[in-house]
Parts: structure tokens; sequence; C-alpha cells
């Protein structure tokens, strides 16, 4: 994991196209910048470990290009729930649960984040109120169109759709 000024940050993309993702989606360009100058910039690689589970929860990982897939573990099981492409997060659930992470968050591909500490997103709160009202609003849309894929694919699981069952109710 390599840390990243601001100003190499802006050779690979810019920070704009930040506000095309869905955490950043309507964000002030000050808050943007805010967020950007105070956080932690990282490039990793393809494979890399960005957090595992135990770890503190004290910050979230957006992807600002590249994916990161997520590992949840439980009972000595691990299954991969999910993957977050440019503008998702990693890492928010356990920052607002104050819980450690309960899995492992995996690069995909080769990818810059930025991570956001839980004191960061306080300031942010503190120093642009609007905006945090945004992010905040976006973070909850995201997390709750994960516990419906999460519930939809555990339905799948428990209950596969009987196809030929479906067919007798169409034409019956």
């Amino acid at each position: 994991m390599e840390k990243l000024s601001v100003e190499q940050f802006s050779v690979i993309l810019d920070p704009a196209e930040l506000n095309e993702g869905s955490i950043f989606g309507a964000l002030s360009e000050d808050a943007t910048r805010f967020l950007l100058d105070n956080g932690a910039i990282l490039r990793v690689a393809a494979g890399e470990e960005v957090f595992s589970a135990g770890d503190s929860g004290d910050s979230f990982f957006v992807v600002c290009e590249g994916s990161l897939d997520f590992y949840k573990h439980h009972e000595g099981r691990s299954v991969k729930t999910r993957s977050v492409g440019h503008g998702g997060e990693l890492g928010f659930v356990a920052m607002i649960a104050l819980q450690p992470h309960s899995g492992d968050a995996i690069a995909a591909k080769d990818s810059v984040l930025l991570e956001i500490s839980s004191l960061l997103f306080s300031k942010l709160h503190e120093q642009h109120p609007q905006d945090f009202g945004l992010i905040t609003l976006n973070l909850s849309r995201d997390m709750a169109r994960v516990i419906n894929q999460l519930g939809n694919a555990l339905i799948e699981t428990i209950a596969p759709v009987d196809t030929t069952q479906s067919l007798r109710l169409k034409s019956g």
C-alpha cells in the first residue's frame, strides 16, 4: 500500500470525477477537496489486503479507481459477499457500529482509495454540515442497496426458484 499526495492523485483521476460515484454524489467541490486534503489517499495492488476481520473499524474506504472485494467472516467460514467499484465504499458499517471489521477487503485489481477516518468524518460535520448531510444520505442509500442485495442472495440460497413450478403457474 502506497500513500499518495493530492497532486499525485490528481494525475491519476480528476477529483471532480469522484462526484460521479454514489458516495460523493452532489458533494460540493470544497467538501471533496477537504476530504482529499485530510484523508489518506492510497494506491493498492491487485490482491493486496486493505483491512482484515478484527481490524479496528475506525475508518472507511471510498474506491476512487479500481475495485475491492469483501469477504465476510462468520463462524469459521468466509464468503465473498460483494464487489465495490468506483464511488463505492467499504468499512462504513464497522465505523458507524463502533465495531471491528467483520471481514477482509481485498483489492480485486490495482486501485486508488480514499480512507476517511471517524475523526475526519466528524470534522466534515463541523466544517461542512450540509455536505456531511449529503454524504451521510449517500452512505445510507449505499447501505440500503447492499442490505437489499444480501437479502436477495439469502433468499436465492435458501429457497432457489423452482422453474417447473413457475412455468406451471404461468401456463395454468
